[in-house]
């Protein structure tokens, strides 16, 4: 079996000059880079942790990743079944249930696919595409949880 490796480098960024001296002595603000890559992801952690609202946070990201593999190997798919995609965009939703502890593990993420495509097609294609989509999904088959979808389809 193959492997591919991947790298990130995470920074934190939210040392406000003492440190972590107590749970509201820092910010929770991080800025994530793909080694290579040109562009920073600015994160902090949910609002519900201290967290700033304007920035990514782990969940968020996470919910993307299952969305963007999900529609990479969709339009992959797509093609090699000759049905021509002009547009694809997903609403993902993700939930997340919090333990007493404060640990938490996600119960489900749904996915909301709205595919433009030229021509007809038939929408029961579409979605073994999405079914199939999920199977082949780097992200989905890494999950331990239910991934739904809720696919729509309109006519370019």
């Amino acid at each position: 079996m193959k492997e591919h490796h991947y790298q990130t480098q995470l920074n934190w960024t939210g040392n406000t000059g003492e440190g972590t001296k107590n749970y509201r002595s820092y910010e929770r603000d991080f800025e994530l880079t793909g080694i290579g890559k040109n562009h920073v992801i600015k994160g902090s952690s949910d609002p519900s942790f201290r967290g700033d609202k304007s920035r990514y946070n782990p969940e968020d990201i996470f919910v993307s990743s299952i969305s963007s593999c999900h529609m990479l190997w969709f339009l992959h798919l797509c093609s090699t079944h000759k049905i021509i995609v002009m547009e694809y965009q997903d609403i993902a939703t993700g939930i997340m249930k919090e333990a007493k502890d404060g640990s938490g593990k996600f119960r489900e993420v749904t996915l909301n696919p709205e595919v433009t495509v030229l021509g007809e097609v038939e929408p029961k294609l579409i979605d073994q595409l999405h079914h199939e989509a999920n199977k082949m999904c780097f992200i989905a088959n890494s999950c331990n949880f239910p991934i739904y979808h809720k696919p729509s389809v309109r006519k370019y």
